[in-house]
């Protein structure tokens, strides 16, 4: 990974910025999505696919690319976003999101689209399929690193720690979780439907590292992904605390944009503050 410096930095927050405006135009032609988490998780995948994995667009099954299991598929409008403006597939092509036909289905897809990994859609299965890859890496004796991003809902589901039980087990340490915490879930917040916390206490008392950052911060994240690195005994879990929504007021906080269409109205107001950053237009195609 290459250092990052300041104008590398600035690059990561402008992208971050486009691909949440991806994400309001996706939905809005769509008709249905979940743009809370969505948005909510764009610093964390402008990092990835623009600084983070070593991956090759030319080449997206390269045996020895980085894997990015993206457990909590309703995001996906930010993956695909991050994916096309990567040059996976054409930025048009998002437009398509949940139509009949189309690539960009609700959940990925395995088989779709370049750059996805495995196909998601009921939470919980994430990590089991990325300690599978992780362990297959360590039997051929690969040094790619598999990540695994999960949302902090899917934590109520007994699957997730069974598959921290079996991680921690086998010490994959080639194995780096990122945990969205942004405390809501389709029903409300979740310490009201299922309390979590200590949700760091509870993963290294199943013996991993936890580290915890701002999840909007980049320059944060991409330290923790470098402390990762440096850990050889055990596996790692990123807890990244993250706003629902952010970027847009009306949706930032409110667990009732979980699962929420966007109308043209809202679309358009949506649009006109993140395309504004300190008074200065970023974006605006």
């Amino acid at each position: 990974m290459e250092i990052l410096h300041e104008n590398k930095l600035k690059f990561l927050e402008e992208i971050a910025n486009t691909l949440r405006q991806d994400v309001i135009e996706m939905i809005v032609a769509a008709g249905s999505g979940h743009p809370a988490g969505a948005l909510g998780m764009a610093d964390i995948f402008s990092a990835f696919y623009f600084h983070i994995l070593n991956h090759d667009l030319k080449n997206p099954n390269w045996v020895d690319r980085d894997r990015l299991i993206l457990s909590n598929g309703h995001i996906c409008p930010i993956q695909y976003a991050a994916l096309a403006r990567a040059g996976y597939f054409p930025i048009e092509e998002l437009k398509t999101l949940r139509k009949l036909g189309s690539r960009l289905q609700g959940h990925p897809y395995r088989k779709a689209l370049p750059g996805i990994e495995t196909s998601s859609g009921p939470l919980g299965e994430g990590l089991s399929q990325a300690i599978g890859i992780a362990l297959a890496a360590r039997l051929d004796n690969k040094k790619h690193r598999t990540y695994c991003i999960m949302s902090d809902g899917e934590q109520d589901c007994g699957n997730i720690w069974e598959a921290v039980m079996l991680a921690a087990k086998y010490r994959l340490s080639n194995l780096t979780a990122v945990i969205d915490r942004n405390n809501i879930q389709s029903d409300g917040f979740t310490e009201s439907i299922m309390p979590l916390e200590s949700l760091r206490e509870k993963y290294e008392s199943f013996n991993w590292h936890v580290l915890e950052v701002d999840g909007h911060n980049i320059e944060e994240f991409v330290d923790a992904i470098n402390e990762a690195k440096a850990i050889f005994e055990k596996p790692l879990v990123v807890i990244a605390h993250t706003i629902a929504g952010k970027g847009v007021d009306f949706m930032e906080f409110d667990f009732r944009w979980h699962a929420h269409s966007i109308d043209k109205i809202q679309a358009h107001e949506a649009l006109s503050q993140l395309r504004t950053l300190n008074g200065k237009i970023i974006s605006d195609d």
